[in-house]
């Protein structure tokens, strides 16, 4: 029987193009899972959208000189083409500035209000004398208070992941006019966050098939005692607060961007005809997947379930498989400072594969990662290239030249033979459980691993030579590797979807082969091949220093 499976992933802020520490932290792997589970016939509905509201649009309009909308909308439209260039497949990618989102996201903060869970209090605020206005979170920046991280946001701190409020900050300065704030109350609604300590406290303890690091983080932090928090601003920018009398503030980035899994799902139903169909994926037996990185492992495992404790009738997240970081050459990825490999300017550059490759054979589940252009130049080469591109190319080529464009008849299958057929079938069963279990690393390193099986066996019945001795041992060797290579286009399919699909094809398939399902597809003796052609390419050396030029150069700049 088949499951429903949500796959909630992170929303980017539309004031930038995405980074590939954006991408290896939450959207590669949301794509390799949902692929996964649509491949073994499961019900998927994969949602995210465009953050389009808070302090990052305002102030990348402001130093821009342009309005908020139109720097967001210009970002929500590259993304959805790096999207569909890159390959990831979401059933919808809408934005928070939609109708059907406002809509939700007002009636949450209603409900919530009308059961106790949201109250009015004066709050102390950072207000800037020059600029003349409140100072939201973003707007504000100086010395955590609890790590001393300098350089850190009003919202949270990059070094240890604590959520913040700007007043808490030590030294703080307004980030665009470098002014000290003065220090200001304002009236705002505030989320009763420490009524559901205990709940969350409870229900946490109980989600033991979470990765260690996002059990102890979130246990930590509600060990500690959660404390209430603000959920409005003072800022135009945003959605309004539906409550009269409240015309200058807007609800607060945090609260209501995590409301668009809720929405989009909503949006998604609405669109394809069956307003009432996303009740399957929030509801019952469904399980959601919530894909973040670790800077946000807070909002998802602590804020957003409260939210949906106090509002009711809703599924908890089931799992929130957050990453580690992706670093750069051996630095953290900044934005600010241009350290970072843009995914559009990859695009146009590269193909998606071999980024895919790397990124999931390398993704941080346990620990941060680093990305160099040596090593993604080796990795392509070494063992993208060379250990299974090769492979399938000069089974594919000798084959399609020695048995008239079809696959051979094979004779008896001896020890080997049957051993090397079993491994795939081992593979297939190791690879389905680490992906279910979101072990995406575990998994390609799976399939990579039969790569190198196939090689050896290839290399010990060498049927270039053999098919002058004994053409039907031939043609059993090319059968036995065929058929290998047909479990490697499945299992590397959530992985390597453009090189998949074309391997599909050229095995004679007809037909996506995401609708084979999660199986080894059988090749039938004289099916036939289409010519051959290399999945992928070798990258020359040179790409090393070329790119890494380039990284520095627009760091310097």
């Amino acid at each position: 029987m088949s499951e429903r499976i949500l796959v909630a992933v992170a929303w980017p802020y539309a004031n930038g193009s995405l980074h590939l520490g954006q991408i290896a932290g939450a959207y590669l792997p949301a794509d390799i899972f949902a692929r996964y589970h649509r491949l073994r016939g499961n019900q998927v509905l994969m949602v995210s959208g465009s953050d389009q509201h808070g302090t990052p649009i305002t102030v990348r309009a402001e130093q821009e000189g342009r309005p908020p909308k139109e720097v967001a909308d210009h970002y929500h439209e590259e993304f959805l083409d790096s999207w569909q260039k890159f390959g990831i497949t979401f059933d919808l990618f809408t934005t928070t500035d939609t109708p059907n989102h406002h809509k939700v996201a007002q009636d949450l903060f209603l409900t919530l209000k009308d059961k106790g869970y949201i109250y009015k209090d004066t709050m102390t605020l950072l207000y800037c004398p020059t600029c003349k206005r409140f100072l939201p979170d973003r707007y504000v920046e100086g010395t955590c208070p609890h790590c001393s991280f300098e350089g850190t946001r009003g919202d949270q701190c990059d070094n240890c992941g604590k959520p913040l409020n700007p007043v808490e900050l030590i030294e703080p300065y307004c980030r665009i006019c470098s002014s000290v704030p003065a220090v200001r109350e304002s009236e705002h609604f505030f989320l009763r966050l420490s009524a559901f300590n205990d709940q969350l406290l409870k229900w946490v303890r109980e989600q033991t098939h979470w990765r260690q690091n996002v059990l102890n983080f979130t246990i930590s932090f509600l060990t500690e005692g959660l404390k209430d928090r603000a959920i409005t601003r003072d800022i135009e920018w945003g959605i309004p607060v539906p409550l009269p009398g409240f015309d200058s503030k807007r609800l607060y980035v945090w609260f209501e961007a995590v409301i668009g899994y809720l929405s989009a799902s909503k949006e998604w139903a609405e669109r394809n005809g069956d307003e009432g169909r996303w009740i399957e994926f929030w509801q019952g037996d469904a399980k959601s997947y919530y894909f973040i990185g670790k800077d946000n492992i807070p909002f998802h495992t602590i804020i957003w379930p409260a939210m949906l404790m106090g509002y009711g009738g809703l599924n908890l997240p089931y799992d929130v498989p957050a990453n580690e970081f992706l670093t750069l050459e051996g630095r953290q990825l900044s934005t600010s400072r241009n350290w970072a490999i843009w995914l559009p300017d990859y695009l146009e550059r590269y193909d998606p594969d071999p980024l895919r490759f790397f990124l999931s054979i390398s993704m941080p589940e346990g620990g941060d990662t680093d990305f160099s252009w040596r090593e993604f130049v080796r990795r392509n080469n070494d063992e993208l290239v060379a250990t299974y591109g090769n492979l399938v190319h000069r089974v594919l080529t000798f084959t399609y030249r020695s048995f008239d464009g079809s696959v051979p008849q094979p004779g008896e299958f001896d020890g080997e033979s049957k051993a090397l057929l079993k491994k795939a079938d081992d593979a297939l069963n190791t690879v389905d459980s680490s992906l279910y279990e979101c072990h995406f690393r575990e998994a390609i390193r799976t399939a990579m691993t039969l790569a190198q099986e196939v090689n050896r066996y290839l290399d010990d019945k060498a049927p270039w030579k053999r098919i002058k001795e004994n053409r039907e041992d031939a043609a059993t060797s090319l059968y036995v590797a065929l058929s290998v290579i047909s479990c490697l286009k499945t299992i590397l399919y959530p992985f390597l979807p453009f090189s998949s699909e074309k391997l599909h094809r050229l095995l004679g398939f007809d037909g996506a082969l995401q609708d084979s399902g999660w199986s080894i597809t059988r090749l039938s003796p004289g099916q036939k091949l289409a010519p051959p052609e290399p999945l992928f390419a070798k990258l020359d050396d040179s790409v090393v220093a070329e790119e890494t030029a380039k990284l520095e150069s627009s760091r310097a700049g």
